[in-house]
């Protein structure tokens, strides 16, 4: 078994779609760094990494099995024994995972590039280790609230955190099934349009803007999702953590 010592996580809980796992370049000074003062690493199939990487499903039992108890995390002078966390790796990409006890990747994150470096040396001549897996061979479906890789591609954070929070917004416009709302924030957004969205129906118009809005991420896209998510408080607190302040009452 291979082990990292002094290992920096960032730990981010409950994703299930690689680009929230952030990486060390988007690492904020208030996310909660943990140091790990040991931990096994492993270097499994791509598909497996990928699994692991993308999903939120059961784990090798197998896998679990060989790193029990085998981690460390250091904190306050203290050794603390973690249940299920390890390091995994195949070869391309890295992850660092812990179960806080479950049979899930509850919580991931990324390395310092120094470490990640340290770890393709230590497992470039290393063999892969073949768990038995179920794969149910689906592929993975995306929606509104599970966007799509595509739809964050070249975003910082930052954006794909109010990129995430505008889709939010949206869901809970079409769980209102309210026309006169959805044609009203559809102008907003494409006002040009005005004769021709009023002679859309709910879902249509909803179905026409979302086509509209998830591509990219532009400073348009940063006024609908102020506009819409006003007097919402659930909403402008996630705003707020994002951008510094409460979205402006015009």
């Amino acid at each position: 078994m291979l082990y990292l010592h002094d290992v920096w996580v960032n730990w981010f809980e409950g994703e299930e779609n690689s680009y929230n796992i952030c990486h060390f370049h988007e690492w904020r000074k208030e996310d909660g760094i943990e140091l790990l003062d040991q931990v096994p690493l492993i270097k499994v199939t791509s598909p497996l990494y990928h699994y692991i990487e993308n999903d939120l499903s059961e784990l090798p039992q197998s896998l679990l099995d060989d790193v029990h108890q085998k981690a460390f995390l250091r904190k306050n002078h203290e050794r603390i024994q973690l249940d299920y966390c390890f390091l995994v790796t195949d070869g391309f990409g890295i992850l660092a995972v812990d179960t806080i006890g479950y049979t899930i990747p509850i919580r991931k994150s990324r390395l310092i590039p120094r470490q990640e470096q340290l770890v393709y040396e230590m497992v470039e001549n290393h063999p892969v280790q073949e768990y038995e897996w179920i794969h149910h061979g689906y592929e993975k479906e995306y929606h509104i609230l599970s966007p799509s890789p595509a739809l964050m591609k070249g975003l910082t954070r930052k954006e794909r955190q109010l990129k995430q929070l505008l889709f939010m917004a949206l869901d809970q416009l079409y769980t209102s099934k309210n026309t006169a709302e959805i044609r009203y924030w559809y102008t907003e957004w494409s006002p040009s349009k005005y004769h021709y969205i009023q002679s859309l129906e709910f879902e249509e118009a909803w179905k026409e803007l979302f086509e509209e809005i998830n591509k990219g991420w532009t400073s348009k896209h940063l006024q609908l999702c102020e506009n819409l998510i006003k007097g919402q408080p659930f909403f402008e607190k996630l705003w707020e953590m994002e951008v510094g302040d409460r979205p402006s009452m015009l």
